[in-house]
């Protein structure tokens, strides 16, 4: 007997227009897809478009659908940041109310010495930069002394950059790891990242094999409401990292969207009842984060192509999400994350197309929504809006 399934893709940054305390972040005017749009002279995006993209905003390039095949809307963010971590735990169902410490002057000099201490080298940096900017300025020095280099960004972030040839990524690893057991109470970022990268002076280049090491949920969310009722969890992309590993059954890990959707496309094949939830990162971390809008657009057809064969692929109680975890607008001045409205797509055979979601003041309606239909324990946030979009009654 077939069993519901729930699809949750996050296309990592695209939001679609400021939230009211945009100006709190340093964000007004940011819309990552449709300033993104304007950019490119119109984006096509024909499947998205069908579902009813272009219903939630204007998007030059997508109009409207008068008949459009998902419901849509799109969803604000109660949590206090606008990061991956907490984007993530909203949709599963967790909103963070205290926002995790930034650090934009650098980390204390007891923090910093304290991990020199632990990894035996003193470090680079310790600077708020971006990727590509700080492995430029500082890589040669690091190349001469072996110092790996640490900083951060507008984000609750610790960053570690090593060249794989000065530090191997497994040591490199074991420095993040060091970092995460270090950064507790006031000093507890949401993220450890590890940012290995390759090349010479001039032209360095980061490499694949970058690892989060995020903060567990402090609370159960969806992932362990499903696990728990014995259903299986995937985790695709990122989502091992940002939810720490805790609640999923199988992992597959990888920043690269294609192969993302490769895994998607095998999860989907298995055909076992509970959640799919997969993170496609190169948005925000190739092209948002870059400011890079020809390859953001780039990234959005060929996701939008392969989607069609996600939708071929979808069994008549499979339910399908498309949505983000924040913005990451490419147009802008800045290379940080944007604190964006984010849109929502929900699609299935089981699923009214055509209705209006409106907008929903959570990311958690999402999870609740998805918890509702899998028939698990809710989560401790969020507004089931699954009677306004089921066809048939419950009672399956």
């Amino acid at each position: 007997m077939e069993k519901p399934r729930v699809i949750i893709i996050v296309l990592d940054g695209v939001g679609c227009g400021e939230l009211p305390d945009a100006r709190l972040f340093n964000d007004c005017g940011s819309n990552t897809l449709a300033n993104l749009a304007d950019a490119v002279g119109g984006l096509f995006l024909p499947n998205l478009c069908r579902l009813g993209l272009g219903n939630i905003i204007a998007i030059k390039g997508l109009p409207a659908q008068k008949e459009p095949k998902a419901a849509y809307g799109k969803m604000g963010e109660r949590s206090a940041g606008k990061d991956s971590t907490t984007g993530h735990w909203e949709i599963a169902g967790l909103i963070t109310k205290e926002p995790f410490p930034v650090f934009p002057q650098g980390f204390p000099k007891e923090l910093i010495a304290e991990f020199e201490r632990r990894i035996g080298r003193r470090t680079l940096g310790n600077i708020a930069a971006s990727g590509t900017e700080i492995i430029n300025r500082l890589g040669e020095q690091h190349l001469q002394t072996g110092f790996p280099i640490v900083y951060t960004s507008a984000d609750s972030v610790f960053q570690i950059a090593a060249h794989i040839d000065v530090i191997p990524v497994k040591e490199l690893y074991r420095f993040c790891e060091i970092a995460r057991a270090l950064l507790n109470g006031p000093y507890r970022v949401a993220r450890v990242i590890a940012r290995p990268f390759a090349g010479r002076p001039g032209s360095f280049y980061r490499t694949a094999e970058r690892k989060d090491l995020s903060l567990p949920p402090p609370e159960p969310t969806l992932l362990d409401n499903v696990k728990k009722a014995g259903l299986d969890v995937f985790g695709i992309g990122k989502i091992d990292d940002l939810f720490a590993g805790q609640g999923l059954t199988v992992e597959s890990h990888s920043v690269n969207n294609e192969e993302c959707i490769d895994f998607i496309l095998g999860a989907l094949k298995q055909d076992r009842p509970g959640l799919i939830f997969a993170n496609l990162v190169q948005f925000d971390m190739e092209w948002g984060h870059r400011n890079d809008p020809k390859g953001f657009a780039k990234g959005l057809m060929d996701f939008d192509r392969r989607l069609e064969e996600i939708l071929n692929a979808l069994k008549p109680l499979d339910i399908l999400f498309i949505t983000a975890d924040h913005g990451c607008d490419p147009t802008t001045k800045s290379t940080d994350h944007s604190r964006e409205y984010v849109p929502l797509l929900v699609y299935g055979k089981v699923i009214k197309p055509g209705i209006d979601l409106g907008t929903r003041e959570t990311f958690a309606d999402l999870g609740a929504t998805a918890a509702h239909y899998l028939q698990v324990q809710p989560t401790s946030a969020g507004k089931s809006f699954l009677e306004k979009i089921i066809k048939k009654p419950e009672g399956r």
